[in-house]
C-alpha cells in the first residue's frame, strides 16, 4: 500500500504439518519411502530405456522424459519436506524457495504438455498404425519433447518472476514447500497481472491438454471397439491404461488445486492434495506402467540377469 513500509524477506517460515506434531513423524517415514522408492522406480525407468534397443520407440522416449521429470519435481521439495518434518527450525532461504518454487512449478507444467503428447502418441500408434513411423520420427519425437520442457519452463519463469515481484507482508508460508499459491496469500496488495497470469497459463496447461487428452481416447477407444481380435483389443487397452491412470492421478489434483473456488480454500487440503500429487503420483508412475507393460518387466529382468550379484562373477 502507498506510504506502508514493505520488508524484503531473506528467510520464510514453512508451517507445514507443525500443527500435527504426533503425525509428523508418521509422515517423515511416509515420505520417505515413497521418495526412494520413486528415485529408484524412475531411475530404473530411465536405465532400461536407454541400454534396452527394444525400448528406442517413441513411447519410451517420452517415457523417460516423464521419469526424469518425476525425479527432479520430487526432489525439488521432498529433501526440504523430510528435513523439517525432524526440525524444529522449518526454514527456508530466499533463494532456496525461489528455486524450489521455479522448478516445480517448471516440472509440473511440463508434466502436463508431455502427458498430452503422450496421448497423441498413442493415438497415432493406434489409429494410424501403417503410418506411425512416418508420423512419430525420432526427429519429431525430439521436438515434440522439447516443447514441452522449453514451453514448461518458459511459463514457470514468467509466474515466478511476477510472483517474486510481489511485496509481502509476512514471511510464514502456511505449507511444506515454497508452493505459489501458500506465498501468494502472504502478499500487502493484490495483483490483477499475477492474477491473469496465473489464470491464463492454468487454462492453457490444465483444461486444453486435458481437452486434447479426452479427444485423442475417444479416437483410440472407438478404434479399439472396431478390432476383432480379442488380444489385439486386450494389448492395446492395456497400453493405453497405463496412461489413461496417470493422467487421471496427475490431472486430477492439478485441477482441484489450481481451479478450484477460491470461496472452497482450504490450505490443509491443499497441503494434503499437494503431498499425493507431489509424491504419491511420481511414485505411482513407474508402478503403473511396469506392471501394466510387459515390454518394461522383461526389459527389467534381461538388466537383472546381466547383473553379477557377486562381484567378479
Amino acid at each position: 500500500m502507498p506510504g506502508e513500509n514493505v520488508t524484503v524477506w531473506s528467510l520464510f517460515f514453512l508451517e507445514g504439518f507443525s500443527r500435527y506434531p504426533r503425525l509428523e513423524i508418521v509422515l517423515f517415514v511416509f515420505s520417505l519411502v515413497m521418495y526412494l522408492v520413486t528415485i529408484l522406480g524412475n531411475s530404473t525407468l530411465i536405465l532400461i530405456t536407454v541400454l534396452d534397443s527394444h525400448l528406442q520407440t517413441p513411447m519410451y522416449l517420452f517415457l523417460g522424459n516423464l521419469s526424469f521429470m518425476d525425479i527432479c519435481y520430487t526432489s525439488a521439495s521432498i529433501p526440504t519436506l523430510l528435513v523439517n518434518l525432524l526440525s524444529s527450525k522449518k526454514t527456508i532461504i530466499f533463494s532456496g524457495c525461489a528455486v524450489q518454487m521455479y522448478l516445480s512449478l517448471s516440472m509440473g507444467s511440463t508434466e502436463c504438455i508431455l502427458l498430452a503428447v503422450m496421448a497423441y502418441d498413442r493415438y497415432v500408434a493406434i489409429c494410424n498404425p501403417l503410418r506411425y513411423p512416418i508420423i512419430m520420427s525420432r526427429h519429431v519425437c525430439v521436438q515434440m519433447a522439447a516443447i514441452s520442457w522449453v514451453t514448461g519452463c518458459l511459463t514457470a519463469l514468467l509466474e515466478t518472476s511476477c510472483a517474486l515481484q510481489i511485496p509481502l507482508c509476512g514471511n510464514v508460508i502456511d505449507h511444506f514447500t515454497c508452493e505459489i499459491l501458500a506465498v501468494l496469500k502472504l502478499a500487502c496488495v493484490s495483483s490483477l497481472l499475477m492474477d491473469m497470469v496465473m489464470l491464463v497459463v492454468s487454462i492453457l496447461l490444465l483444461p486444453i491438454p486435458m481437452l486434447l487428452i479426452c479427444i485423442s481416447y475417444g479416437f483410440i477407444l472407438s478404434t479399439i471397439l472396431r478390432i476383432g481380435s480379442t488380444e489385439g483389443r486386450n494389448k492395446a487397452f492395456s497400453t493405453c491404461g497405463a496412461h489413461l491412470t496417470v493422467v487421471i492421478l496427475y490431472y486430477g489434483a492439478a485441477l482441484s488445486m489450481y481451479l478450484k473456488p477460491s470461496s472452497s480454500n482450504s490450505q490443509e487440503i491443499d497441503k494434503i492434495i499437494s503431498l499425493l500429487y507431489g509424491v504419491l503420483t511420481p511414485m505411482l508412475n513407474p508402478i503403473i506402467y511396469s506392471l501394466r507393460n510387459k515390454e518394461v518387466k522383461d526389459a527389467v529382468k534381461k538388466l537383472l540377469g546381466k547383473v553379477p550379484l557377486v562381484p567378479g562373477m
